[in-house]
């Protein structure tokens, strides 16, 4: 079972409901759906810019807009079900359900995360993953990383993925891989093994 983080910069592509289509087929392993912040966290990172509030604040109102994204998702997909905390995301999994994680700001604010723009939903998608475990995670973006370079650290020099991302799977037993917006058909290869060109190390 794979946790999928579909990113925010999907929210207006025409590709969004196919890859939320992907997400519900039987046929692929994806047990959640993690959304990313979108033009959601953007309005936070403006109202941040604008009045200087810290990035501790910043943190939990962003996580608010994972959740808002989230709720547009399962508007446009109801066989996604939304699931708040870490016990309903359990639950749901046990009765079989795809489901859509929205962060609760209690849950995901810890002593183990850290609480500003170095972390943002891909390393919240790994934290959920290890949480439940997950085989792996695949992200999916609008961004295709540049160059054979496919290692966490490199990636996240590049801004393809956030800072605390190489630490956080360094020190987790998961798989990662990428997957470019326009690849919802390619998901498939979850069930067997993503090819090697998508991993991230």
């Amino acid at each position: 079972m794979w946790v999928l983080k579909l990113g925010g910069s999907l929210a207006h592509a025409s590709e969004l409901r196919a890859w939320l289509a992907a997400c519900c087929d039987p046929g692929i392993p994806i047990g959640v759906v993690v959304p990313g912040g979108g033009p959601f966290a953007d309005a936070v990172r403006e109202a941040q810019r604008e009045t200087g509030f810290v990035d501790r604040i910043a943190h939990r109102m962003a996580l608010l807009a994972m959740a808002q994204y989230g709720w547009m998702l399962h508007a446009l997909e109801p066989r996604l079900v939304p699931a708040s905390g870490l016990a309903a995301v359990r639950t749901e999994l046990r009765a079989g359900r795809r489901v859509l994680w929205l962060p609760q700001a209690d849950e995901a604010c810890n002593a183990v995360l850290p609480q500003s723009w170095d972390l943002t939903s891909d390393s919240l998608a790994l934290w959920l993953a290890a949480e439940i475990g997950a085989a792996g995670v695949a992200l999916v973006k609008s961004v295709v990383p540049r160059g054979e370079a496919r290692d966490a650290a490199t990636l996240a020099a590049e801004g393809y993925v956030d800072r605390c991302f190489a630490d956080l799977l360094r020190a987790s037993a998961l798989r990662a891989c990428w997957f470019a917006r326009e690849e919802a058909g390619a998901l498939r290869e979850l069930a067997a093994a993503p090819e090697t060109s998508r991993l991230i190390v």
